[in-house]
């Protein structure tokens, strides 16, 4: 069950991914047109609109996105399998067909039933449905008369049937799920700070789990009545509380990791500085750009678990302090300088600049805690034992060694090749693999037997961090090249 929802959370960010694209161009749209949105000048409005498309469909790029990916093979036909399914529900429960069906006016319809074509939570539901009935029924085999639609094909057809059952128990248990989800989102919205807060908190905890994706859906997207990110770029809702859920976020990955990265070089010990410097400006200055924080998180997260416990109160004190203020800004990937630039020109955001003067603060926090916490305790932070020394060893071990890995089949002219060479060694060879995926900065490995896999080697590719979620199952922190270096290693394969 655990690692089918880390497949889940993997999944989720491949609709996420296009978030990027809607926050470019409506952050560009307002821009030109701060006052009109839009309105006032055409390029703008296309930008707006063009923006608008991407968050107006997300329910959609879930049920699509879920459906490859967590489909066996992450073929194409998967993601169409989620579109067929989504749409066929969507189609049978919307508000014009449940009038229709029953026989009364349209305004008559529950409003479950009209917010049905662009809820997240459908889209989910259709999405891992269809990926299910995709990873079931892809293989099959039909008599000869009917061998065109064998396999593959069959699956779409198969997928509308189960979906008019699906409809079925909808039609009379989504009012319920709908009206239970909704009273969660106002329980949580009636939290104020104090569920900012908490959500922070709890988020930078599950980060090692990798089901942090689970919960942001509840914030960030259109499942419980929240949305914070779509209403946020859509330029909707109340002004000072839309962008709650991310604008604490700022001060922690702009400033507070930054400062943390510097405490942890002031504390390594002089002969490991050299080596512990390099790995902590890369990461900080990822932070700070991007609002990627994973390498920096792992750097300290195994080493020195209190720290991230305090870095998890530091963030969730972060999220209450910028909600209680109503200091609002929206991200479309995460809570770097990148989104923050743009999520300034979109005019619902509250007093955005003031999370600099709080991040600033909020650096000095990080950075004197860290730095007496360290001390004190002589924790192994990076720098401080051998342990950094291991993700600046050569990784010429090379392939040779491993039983089952082509030596002539990597190109060691380049970095990746290089990188996933050692890892797959650090894992046992080829032979040990079972399945290589990969999302925003960690490679998520299913091995045949746990027991050969060699943390030691894996670091000493440069990875961040390795963590053990499940039986057989292996998550390895690489960093935003994970992608380039998860192809490699497939290929070496």
């Amino acid at each position: 069950m655990l690692r089918y929802i880390q497949n889940m959370g993997r999944a989720f960010m491949l609709p996420v991914a296009v978030l990027p694209a809607a926050a470019l161009l409506l952050g560009l749209g307002y821009a030109i047109d701060p006052d009109g949105w839009g309105g006032g000048n055409a390029i703008a409005g296309m930008l707006i609109n063009a923006g608008g498309a991407i968050l107006d469909h997300l329910a959609i790029l879930f049920a699509v996105g879920l459906a490859f990916g967590m489909s066996k093979d992450k073929n194409g036909a998967a993601a169409l399998v989620g579109l067929v399914s989504f749409l066929v529900v969507t189609n049978l429960l919307k508000a014009d067909s449940i009038a229709l069906l029953r026989g009364i006016e349209l305004e008559e319809v529950g409003a479950a039933f009209g917010v049905i074509e662009n809820n997240v939570f459908l889209g989910i539901i259709t999405g891992l449905i269809s990926a299910a009935l995709y990873n079931r029924f892809s293989g099959t085999k039909l008599p000869d008369y009917l061998a065109f639609f064998s396999g593959r094909r069959a699956v779409p057809i198969i997928a509308v049937f189960v979906m008019i059952v699906l409809s079925g128990v909808l039609y009379y248990v989504w009012p319920l799920l709908y009206n239970g989800l909704f009273s969660f989102g106002e329980w949580i919205s009636g939290l104020g700070a104090v569920g900012a807060g908490l959500y922070g908190f709890f988020n930078r905890l599950l980060i090692p789990t990798g089901l942090h994706h689970a919960l942001n859906s509840v914030f960030w997207f259109d499942t419980v009545g929240i949305n914070d990110i779509g209403n946020f770029w859509d330029n909707e809702g109340e002004q000072g509380i839309t962008g709650r859920y991310q604008a604490g976020y700022f001060p922690i990955m702009m400033f507070g990791l930054p400062g943390a990265a510097l405490a942890m070089y002031h504390t390594a010990k002089t002969q490991f500085k050299k080596a512990a410097g390099s790995i902590l400006l890369a990461s900080a200055l990822t932070a700070f750009l991007t609002g990627v924080t994973e390498p920096l998180e792992f750097s300290f997260m195994f080493l020195a678990p209190l720290l991230y416990v305090v870095h998890a109160a530091l963030t969730g004190l972060s999220l209450f302090i910028a909600a209680s203020f109503e200091w609002t800004a929206g991200f479309g990937f995460s809570a770097g300088l990148i989104d923050f630039v743009l999520s300034t020109q979109v005019p619902i955001a509250n007093q955005p600049y003031m999370l600099i003067l709080q991040g600033l603060v909020f650096f000095v926090l990080y950075y004197v805690i860290f730095r007496v916490i360290i001390k004190v305790l002589d924790l192994k932070t990076p720098g401080r034992d051998d342990s950094v020394l291991a993700a600046e060893a050569p990784t010429g071990a090379g392939v040779e060694g491993v039983e089952g890995v082509d030596e002539k089949s990597s190109s060691f002219d380049d970095k990746y090749s290089k990188k996933a060479d050692q890892i797959l060694i650090g894992l046992g060879g080829k032979e040990n693999i079972d399945t290589i995926d990969y999302c925003t900065t960690r490679l998520r490995i299913n091995v045949m037997d746990e027991a050969k896999i060699d943390d030691a080697i894996i670091k000493s590719a440069g990875a961040h961090g390795v963590i053990r979620p499940g039986r057989n199952n292996v998550h390895v922190v690489v960093g935003t090249e994970v992608e380039h270096v998860a192809e490699e290693m497939k290929r070496l394969v």
